[in-house]
C-alpha cells in the first residue's frame, strides 16, 4: 500500500512544472544577454534594492525594465524547463519579443493583415518587423509625428509586395503561405492582382475571388461560395473578404 501511495505522489511531482529560480536565471542571463546587445540595443543587468536583479532593454525611444523574479514566474507558468539551455532559449526569445522602435519600423517594416482587436472579429493593415521566425507588431510612439507614421506605413506597404511565399492548390482552393514566418503570408495582398496571376498560372480560374484570412495561417483563396463554406467550417476565428474590399481595409 505504501509503495502505491508514493508512486502516485511521484507521478504528480513529474506532472508539476519545476520552478524557475531567480538565481538560475541570473546565472544564465549573465552569459546570454551581453552577446544579444547591438549598436542600437543596449542591455543591462543591475541589482535593485526593492526588485532585486533587473534587466533593462533600451533601443532608441523604447525601454523595457523587468525584474528577473517576474521573468522567472512567467517562465514557470509557461512550463519552461530549468536547464541552462532551456532558460537561455527562453531569455533570448524574450529579448527578441521586445517592442519595435519607430526607426526600425521605418527601415524594415512590412505590411500584413492582423486582427484589429482582441475580439478577432475584424482585420486591418499593420506594420510588423521580422526578428528570426517571428513578426513583431509596431505601435507608433506617442510623440511620433503623423507624417512619420504615414511614411513608415507607405514604406512597409512597398516592401510587402516583395515578401513572396508559396502556393498550393487543393481542388477549388488556393493556399498561399510564407515558408518561415506565417504572419507574413498576407503581405502578398498589398498586390492582390499578383496573387491572382499566380493562382491562374497554377490552373485555378477564380470568377468571384474571395480570401479567407486567419492571421498567422496560410491564406485560403477561392470563389465566393467555396470561401463561405471554408469560413463556416473552420474552427478558428477568420475573416472572409471579397477581393475588392482589400484596398479599403484600414491601418491599425
Amino acid at each position: 500500500m505504501s509503495g502505491g501511495l508514493f508512486g502516485a505522489a511521484g507521478l504528480l511531482q513529474r506532472l508539476r512544472s519545476v520552478p524557475v529560480t531567480v538565481a538560475d536565471l541570473r546565472r544564465v542571463a549573465d552569459e546570454v544577454l551581453p552577446p544579444l546587445a547591438t549598436g542600437r540595443l543596449q542591455i543591462s543587468l543591475a541589482d535593485d534594492r526593492v526588485d532585486g536583479p533587473v534587466v533593462v532593454l533600451e533601443e532608441d525611444e523604447r525601454r523595457v525594465r523587468t525584474p528577473l523574479r517576474d521573468l522567472a514566474e512567467d517562465m514557470t507558468d509557461a512550463r519552461v524547463g530549468s536547464t541552462p539551455e532551456e532558460l537561455a532559449a527562453a531569455l533570448t526569445a524574450w529579448v527578441l519579443d521586445r517592442p519595435v522602435p519607430d526607426a526600425v519600423a521605418a527601415e524594415a517594416g512590412v505590411a500584413v493583415l492582423d486582427w484589429t482587436d482582441r475580439t478577432e472579429t475584424g482585420v486591418g493593415w499593420r506594420v510588423v518587423v521580422r526578428r528570426g521566425n517571428r513578426a513583431l507588431p509596431w505601435t507608433p510612439s506617442a510623440g511620433l509625428d503623423r507624417r512619420a507614421v504615414d511614411r513608415a506605413r507607405a514604406a512597409a506597404w512597398e516592401r510587402a509586395a516583395a515578401v513572396g511565399g508559396s502556393l498550393r492548390v487543393e481542388g477549388p482552393v488556393a493556399l498561399w503561405a510564407h515558408p518561415e514566418v506565417p504572419l507574413l503570408a498576407s503581405a502578398v495582398l498589398v498586390a492582390p492582382g499578383l496573387l491572382l496571376d499566380h493562382i491562374a498560372a497554377a490552373g485555378l480560374d477564380l470568377h468571384d475571388p474571395h480570401v479567407v484570412v486567419t492571421p498567422s495561417s496560410p491564406l485560403a483563396c477561392a470563389d465566393a461560395g467555396v470561401a463561405a463554406r471554408l469560413a463556416g467550417e473552420t474552427g478558428e476565428a477568420c475573416q472572409r473578404l471579397p477581393w475588392r474590399q482589400l484596398a479599403r481595409l484600414r491601418w491599425i
